[in-house]
């Protein structure tokens, strides 16, 4: 069988085509328009930067007191965690030497460390040159599964059937809203700007963002999660959200809690969330600052919408989408 006739077999034709697609696209993507890394996962950033993004970690803790969260962040240093954790313990710096035991034992508590007779903390070295190998493997293997994807599709062997989630919707929602220009307003450009939503069965809402500078230089943390909710059953009714900024320069992370009316008129929800920070009711297009020794951020209702039911009117949230603008104050 002669090479022309071998072409006209659909096998041949779909390796070829891979083969051909593989050239192409690795050619397109290491020589023409080389991959650039953005939002890197934080277990694969310099040794510095990691130490930092734990000792913030530990400070942000200490103020807000959100154990979930603060074990998320250590988890994100894989496990160069619990290395980093005894250079922080050796050297506390500017974070409260007294805070770091309770710190431990919240960490030993969710089972993110060994207790100090079990296993061996792992060390913080590197394995970069593996990461590196796993990250070219990782990469050809996708491109191949998307290249034959792809070529299934061709074929109409395709159907979608993923069920779209609330979270997932809400990112659709926030992605195409509209972001305020506020250079158009006669302001200074923010140097970062994000906005997120909730939907009402998002039991897991809990956004955070980076602040960096223009040239790349991490100035800190902003983000938005649920702060308390209202009544009984699935989904959760989340009657109060929290809006907080973390200043790497100031060391420390200020919170607003953004209420429902009804919770914001009632006793009990104000008591038990004055902790946390200044208690605000939600309001459409209401502006919320926070501030820090060198960032301020605006954060905007851009929209929102109570539930409706058995509870009490203005209650809980069925949707909210929250605009974050941050300036840096130098």
């Amino acid at each position: 069988m002669n090479f022309p006739e071998l072409l006209k077999k659909p096998t041949v034709i779909g390796v070829v085509a891979l083969v051909v697609g593989l050239i192409l696209g690795l050619g397109w993507g290491w020589g023409i328009q080389p991959v650039q890394w953005i939002d890197a996962p934080v277990n694969l950033l310099r040794a510095d930067l990691q130490d930092e993004y734990l000792r913030m970690s530990i400070d942000s803790y200490r103020v807000n007191g959100d154990e979930t969260l603060a074990a998320k962040r250590f988890a994100d240093l894989g496990d160069k965690g619990p290395g980093l954790l005894q250079v922080v313990k050796a050297s506390p710096g500017k974070i409260d030497p007294n805070f770091l035991p309770l710190y431990e034992q919240m960490l030993l508590r969710k089972g993110m460390i060994a207790s100090p007779g079990g296993q061996a903390i792992p060390s913080t070295s590197s394995g970069s040159s593996l990461v590196t190998t796993a990250i070219i493997i990782g990469g050809l293997l996708a491109f191949a599964l998307v290249a034959a994807a792809a070529f299934y599709l061709l074929r109409g062997g395709f159907q979608r059937t993923g069920e779209v989630t609330p979270a997932r919707h809400a990112t659709d929602i926030a992605r195409a809203a509209e972001k305020t220009d506020y250079v158009a307003m006669g302001q200074a450009p923010p140097v970062a700007q994000y906005v997120t939503t909730y939907l009402v069965g998002d039991d897991l809402f809990d956004d955070s963002f980076s602040i960096d500078s223009p040239s790349g230089e991490f100035l800190g943390e902003c983000g938005v999660g649920i702060s308390e909710t209202i009544g009984v059953g699935d989904p959760k009714k989340v009657t109060a959200f929290e809006v907080w900024m973390f200043d790497k320069n100031d060391i420390q992370t200020v919170t607003k809690v953004l209420m429902s009316p009804h919770a914001f008129n009632d006793p009990g929800f104000r008591s038990k969330l004055e902790a946390k920070g200044e208690l605000i009711a939600v309001e459409p297009h209401k502006e919320v600052l926070l501030e820090t020794q060198t960032l301020q951020m605006i954060a905007t209702v851009s929209d929102m919408q109570y539930g409706q039911g058995a509870l009490p009117d203005g209650s809980y949230f069925d949707r909210i989408t929250l605009e974050l603008a941050i300036w840096s104050k130098k």
